[in-house]
Order: C-alpha cells, then structure tokens, then sequence
C-alpha cells in the first residue's frame, strides 16, 4: 500500500513516534534478521536465487524477502534484505560468500592493494538495492516503518582487511596500530560510500536507517573515539545535510558503558543495546539521551517456554516507561521456531 501523497492523512508508525522521543503503551517491535532461514518461504526464496548475493541483488526476490515476515507477524518495521558488504563490493573489492563459511573478500592490507579499488562506490552496482528499497516502500502497510542500514566504518574495515570475519579483529587492529594513515584511508572511502549509500536509500523510500557496528566491542575507549565515533559521526552528519529529518540508529555492538559517548559524539537518534549490558546503566546513562532499542538474548528467543515471557516483561519493565524499541540483541538464530517468535510478540503487545 503506497503512504498518501499530500498532507499526512494518517498516524504516523508506531515505530517512528518511538524513535523521535515518544513513550508509547505498546512498544514497537521488529527484530533483526526477521527475515532468513528460520521461516520456510525465505529458504524457499534463497534456493530459487541460487546464492545469498544473488537473493540481494534481485529486487523482486530481495523485496519479497523483506515483505515476508510482515505478511506472516505484522512486525511494526520491516528492514531492507541486503548485507553491509555491498558497499566494499560496490568500491571494487571482490566478494563471494562460501556456504557454512560466511563472507570472504580479497583483503586489502596495503597501499597497492588500496590503490586497486575505487575511490567511489559505483553506484550501478547498488542500484538492485535501491529497486529493491522501492519495490518494498509502494507494497509496505502505512503503519509499518521501514529501515535502511549499512555496516559501520569500523565493523566494515575489519572485513575489507581480514578478507573474513575473525574472532578478535586481530588483522585490522594490527593495521591501524601499524599504518594508521592507511587504515584511516580505508575508513574515509567507506564513509563516503556509506553517506551517498544511506542517502540514496532514504531518497527511495526508507523512513529510518540503521549503522551496525558489530565489532564496537573489541575496541580500547581511545580507539573507540577515533575508529567508532567518528567516522559514525561523520556518516551521520552526511545523511543529515541531504536529510534533515532522517532517524538513524546507531549500533554499536558491546561498547556496553561507551555507549553514552557513543551517543554523543555521534548525534545518532537512538541507539540498539546488545544482550549482555546492563539495564540499570541504560535507564540511567542511555535512556535519558535517546531511545533505545532491543535487547532480547537470541537464545532465550529459539528456547521459548515461560522463560521467554518473563525475559520480555523484564525487558518491557525496564525501558517501556520511555521511548523504547523491542528487539534482539543481536539477529534471530536460524534455528528459532515460528511459534516461538509468534509467542514474544503476544508477550509484548499483550
């Protein structure tokens, strides 16, 4: 259903009310990775594609992925389907995902290896994406919020070095300490790729954007400022001088009590919380910053029982009382049960 043109005839998602400042009785819920291998029509999806980045870059199978777990739970946002290595992809960088593996890209750890990708993302390559953002925004509900999202500088980098994920970041780490001229001209080329990504994503229909940094948490709290901070800063500073009403979460994965530097440095609207942090601290230092989102355990979500329902209404205790959005921790396991996710959001909304 395509939202009406003119003057705003219709309430605004419950979703965004909560990501600009209001407390509501019920609090918006989506989860990540609602869309993937825990629900049949997605695998059935992802065979007909025939690779994770083919499903991404085919619109019509990319939309309808997105759309899935709204037709089946009535989520309050759905997110775009893609991955945050598009954009080093999109630079010149070669990537491929090997099956049970994860993601694999040619690392680049030196100047001449620098100096053989792009400046500029090539904005060819990411316009399947930005079909697919269309695609999604004229078959979404007018009460179903809808996010964008890109990886993080930091979170990004470690990859685009490693050429994989590692359990510790080790190989960025050693980057920075060892050139950090040349890591800081990695960090700069996804920066600008990111802003120009981002921006073209809110042009094409989404209402909020999302900036994972799921490595945050290896970080010193120097390093923190200088490789987290600032380049989200920055990101969050381009996406505003093209739109000044963008929502942008920010989600740094671990930073545990860096957050409320976090939130200040970067100027982000809300900020998602990882499992493990404590909930004190967030009323006390988050809350009262900016909306916060999350912060379920993805294992207590695919273990279900009662277990499950007292987690959501300590959750719901803790933060419902302001802005707040319910969510995970960290994205949903494959292995979670429908009926499982369908009894979370009777815990939630009652």
């Amino acid at each position: 259903m395509d939202r009406p043109a003119g003057p705003m005839t219709f309430e605004r998602p419950a979703f965004l009310r909560a990501l600009s400042g209001e407390t509501l009785p019920t609090p918006p819920v989506w989860l990540m990775r609602q869309a993937g291998r825990y629900l049949p029509e997605y695998r059935e999806l992802r065979a007909k594609a025939g690779s994770f980045l083919s499903l991404c870059y085919n619109p019509g199978l990319a939309a309808e992925v997105t759309l899935q777990p709204i037709r089946r739970f009535g989520f309050d946002a759905a997110i775009l389907f893609s991955d945050i290595l598009v954009v080093p992809q999109a630079l010149g960088q070669k990537l491929w995902f090997a099956e049970g593996e994860g993601p694999r890209l040619e690392p680049v750890a030196s100047k001449e290896r620098l100096s053989e990708i792009d400046n500029l993302a090539d904005d060819r390559k990411l316009s399947p994406i930005i079909e697919t953002v269309q695609r999604v925004r004229s078959a979404l509900p007018c009460e179903t919020g809808f996010i964008g999202f890109c990886g993080a500088p930091w979170t990004v980098a470690t990859y685009m070095v490693a050429g994989r994920g590692t359990p510790d970041q080790g190989p960025a780490r050693a980057l920075f300490a060892a050139d950090p001229s040349l890591f800081q001209a990695i960090i700069d080329r996804i920066v600008v790729a990111s802003i120009r990504y981002l921006n073209a994503q809110i042009a094409a229909g989404v209402d909020a954007v999302q900036i994972f940094d799921s490595w945050a948490g290896v970080l010193s709290p120097e390093d923190f400022q200088r490789w987290c901070i600032a380049p989200t800063k920055r990101i969050v500073d381009g996406v505003r001088a093209e739109h000044p009403q963008a929502r942008i979460i920010g989600f740094p994965r671990g930073a545990g009590r860096l957050i409320p530097d976090y939130v200040r440095g970067t100027g982000v609207d809300a900020v998602g919380l990882e499992t493990e942090i404590d909930r004190a601290f967030v009323r006390a230092q988050v809350q009262t910053l900016v909306p916060v989102q999350g912060h379920l355990d993805p294992n207590i979500l695919r273990a279900g029982g009662p277990e499950l329902e007292r987690e959501a209404e300590a959750i719901l205790a803790a933060f419902g009382d302001a802005p707040f959005v319910f969510n995970l921790g960290h994205g949903i396991l494959p292995d979670t049960p429908i009926a499982h996710v369908e009894r979370l959001l009777k815990a939630v909304r009652g």
